[in-house]
């Protein structure tokens, strides 16, 4: 892993970590698309973690900090190049960012269905917390009641 390269994410990016993200995440988000990704950049230039390896991505973290919560979304690793090391790679350095901060507790979103994820975050010391669950309110498109 001597050439595995960690690097924060920068707008130009946006299109590539989209491709990528189609090939190694799971699910997909309201946000995946080019304007989403590079607001996150704009916004918050230290959230977007990469991983590099031979000049392609091949891992990547949301690494958010509100000010008040250490919150983990994204972590994916090309399939080809899972149990390599670069999940923990992206772990350390969004750990040592949060820790930069002041954050207190990272939180990590994982999907439910996703038991190869949930054995990775377990196995990087998170643990899950079954008295939460996530409640969600889309603010674009149509707004449903009831």
């Amino acid at each position: 892993m001597d050439d595995l390269r960690i690097r924060t994410a920068v707008a130009a990016d946006a299109e590539t970590v989209l491709a990528f993200w189609r090939e190694a995440a799971e699910g997909t988000s309201i946000t995946d698309d080019v304007d989403g990704v590079t607001r996150l950049v704009a916004r918050d230039p230290e959230a977007l973690i990469l991983a590099e390896q031979d000049g392609r991505l091949v891992g990547s973290v949301i690494a958010g900090y509100d000010g008040w919560r250490c919150s983990l979304y994204r972590l994916a690793v090309l399939p080809a190049h899972r149990r390599r090391g670069i999940a923990t790679a992206l772990l350390r350095a969004a750990e040592r960012r949060f820790e930069a901060v002041g954050g207190r507790r990272g939180d990590a979103m994982v999907l439910e269905a996703n038991e190869r994820a949930q054995r990775a975050w377990s196995a990087a010391g998170y643990r899950r917390e079954d008295h939460w669950r996530r409640w969600v309110k889309p603010y674009t498109g149509p707004v449903r009641t009831g």
